[in-house]
């Protein structure tokens, strides 16, 4: 067997920055890599691996999102999928009542409409191709004070991989991975500003080699361990 046959076909969701562009990095050599971001190519100065194939799709209208990818991926002949990675997040910091409804309607639609949709649409690729979805959550999902949606978002995140792991045993591979705190463009748009503790958070280069690590595994659930760390920390600081 030929080395570009034993390479995985990987979709990654939110490649163009953060997270899912460290794991497009990470899993350039490995991997046959189809990327999707919200940001045109031309926007994006070279900073994707080369030899990957890229769409630029925005969640926050996931029914069209969707239908560009599938489009994208009809186009090219894909017909079948050993990874789907769903990294695409948004969120906003603030209490609750200071956050306006198309706020709220764009971290539920990008964090949880769209990769209902995302693993809905593409599971006949995944069965095909013996794959696996693997869902980037987060540790908030346990609750998180003044980024509430964001929170909400991502533990709706963790019951749909728990049901679709139930579900799709022994036809599809279900995976839920929860960094923790990682330093990202996502902080400056949701208006939070960590000060000094953005040197406890993980670089996105570092999520993403300990993600990558994590997906290899079994478990259907797993944490980047720096989000206990850190609470630790906090608790340590408040006493």
């Amino acid at each position: 067997m030929s080395r570009q046959a034993e390479r995985r076909t990987t979709l990654i969701t939110g490649a163009s920055s953060g997270i899912g562009l460290a794991l497009a990095h990470r899993l350039a050599e490995s991997d046959e890599l189809i990327l999707t971001g919200r940001r045109p190519v031309s926007e994006l100065n070279g900073a994707l691996p080369s030899r990957t194939s890229y769409v630029d799709a925005d969640f926050t209208d996931p029914v069209l999102a969707v239908q560009r990818i599938a489009a994208h991926l009809d186009q090219r002949g894909t017909g079948s999928l050993q990874r789907l990675i769903l990294c695409a997040g948004t969120g906003r910091y603030g209490a609750i009542d200071t956050e306006d409804p198309d706020s709220v309607a764009d971290t539920l639609a990008v964090n949880l409409r769209a990769p209902i949709l995302m693993a809905a649409t593409f599971a006949h690729l995944l069965e095909k191709g013996g794959g696996k979805v693997v869902f980037i959550g987060s540790v908030a999902h346990r609750g998180s004070a003044s980024m509430p949606t964001y929170a909400a978002s991502k533990a709706g995140l963790s019951g749909l991989a728990r049901s679709l792991h139930a579900e799709w045993q022994g036809r599809i591979g279900v995976q839920i991975i929860h960094p923790g705190p990682t330093a990202t463009a996502m902080h400056q748009r949701a208006g939070y500003d960590p000060g000094r503790l953005q040197k406890f958070f993980l670089s996105d280069r570092l999520a993403a080699a300990t993600i990558a690590r994590l997906m290899n595994g079994k478990t259907p659930a797993a944490r980047v361990c720096s989000g206990a760390l850190l609470r630790e920390f906090l608790a340590a600081a408040l006493r």
